[in-house]
């Protein structure tokens, strides 16, 4: 037979008390205080590893003239040691190609090489990745000192006056991701009683309405961006409706935890891997590569270029999101039953309130 232990004053046993604790509001309180600081600290350290120290570890570049000369060939791997990274040269026949290459987002500079390589003219894109266009433009006149090779600077695609740094695309998508699912959270407490169709409905309708604000606001209102109104609109109501139906499916498979994979996947791993902040070349490999796959970064590429590559838009970031718009209200469909809201129709065709 199995025995509980005793207390040494004949108090109730251990076990008891242990089951009594659990079905008092302090044991999911205590929960909550252990997940909040793991949370807490998982939070600085994804964005601390993330942006802190950004290091180039693939630069894609294209190059022109007479990149192949011995002068010119010393230089690059002289670029390449004083930046400790790779300079992934892509060879074009024309400088005009070269700069569609950058509009094109497939690479970061141009450098034209010329003179057996002993004079460079450096093109850099801020509006590519401003992180990467200073990185370059203050790395490659040293080195072309010490080789002995004259180089010029230009940027040709600046960022926009009032976004200097190029960070709030970065800023109003990151905007998108949190509303998104804090409004699905609101959903879910004051408006429970919602049917799964309802709920995918009004989630729409918040995402619409607050992807139209936040584009009027910086836009409009703050003219901090100038932008194709309607497709940034779009971009972010997108963003806003995937972020709140993640929340709802992973509300559908854990219930009342549904926070902490929401929170993991849209804010400790999504935001700082989406090339917003700190351009995808100088983040951790890891991070640059599952970054894409993820709404937070499919909306900041896909903004990214809305603003600065007006013609050049590209599927992919808008199959991310359609592809986890897609997932997330299937998944919600199929298991709406276990889902924590919702209301039963009366017999008599009444609906409970």
């Amino acid at each position: 037979m199995a025995h509980t232990s005793q207390d040494a004053d004949g108090g109730p046993p251990v076990r008891g008390r242990w089951s009594a604790f659990r079905r008092t509001p302090f044991w999911p309180a205590t929960v909550l205080v252990l997940i909040l600081a793991a949370s807490a600290g998982l939070f600085a350290g994804s964005y601390t590893y993330s942006m802190a120290n950004p290091t180039p570890r693939l630069i894609p570049t294209a190059v022109v003239g007479s990149y192949e000369k011995a002068g010119a060939q010393a230089y690059l791997r002289g670029l390449e040691k004083a930046l400790n990274t790779s300079v992934k040269v892509h060879p074009y026949e024309t400088r005009a190609a070269a700069r569609e290459a950058i509009e094109q987002q497939e690479v970061f500079a141009v450098f034209e090489l010329r003179d057996d390589g002993r004079t460079a003219a450096l093109e850099v894109s801020s509006a590519s990745g401003a992180s990467v266009a200073e990185l370059l433009s203050q790395t490659a006149p040293a080195v072309g000192k010490k080789l002995g090779v004259r180089v010029t600077v230009r940027d040709v695609n600046p960022l926009q006056e009032g976004d200097p740094r190029g960070l709030a695309i970065f800023y109003i998508s990151l905007a998108a991701v949190i509303i998104g699912f804090v409004g699905a959270i609101q959903l879910s407490v004051h408006a429970r009683s919602l049917t799964p169709f309802e709920r995918i409905l009004f989630t729409a309708a918040y995402a619409l309405l607050g992807g139209f604000v936040i584009a009027a606001t910086v836009d409009w209102l703050l003219g901090a961006l100038n932008l194709p109104f309607a497709e940034s609109w779009l971009i972010l109501a997108l963003t806003m409706f995937v972020s709140g139906m993640v929340f709802t499916m992973f509300n559908t498979l854990f219930g009342r935890w549904a926070m902490l994979p929401t929170w993991g996947l849209m804010v400790i791993i999504g935001n700082p891997s989406s090339g917003g902040a700190v351009s995808w070349p100088l983040l951790p490999s890891p991070l640059g590569t599952i970054g894409r796959w993820l709404p937070p970064g499919g909306s900041v590429n896909a903004q990214h270029t809305a603003v600065y590559f007006q013609g050049h838009q590209h599927a992919f970031p808008f199959l991310v999101l359609g592809g986890w718009a897609l997932l997330s209200c299937t998944v919600f469909w199929i298991w709406r039953h276990r889902h924590p809201g919702g209301r039963d129709e009366d017999p008599t065709g009444a609906q409970e309130s």
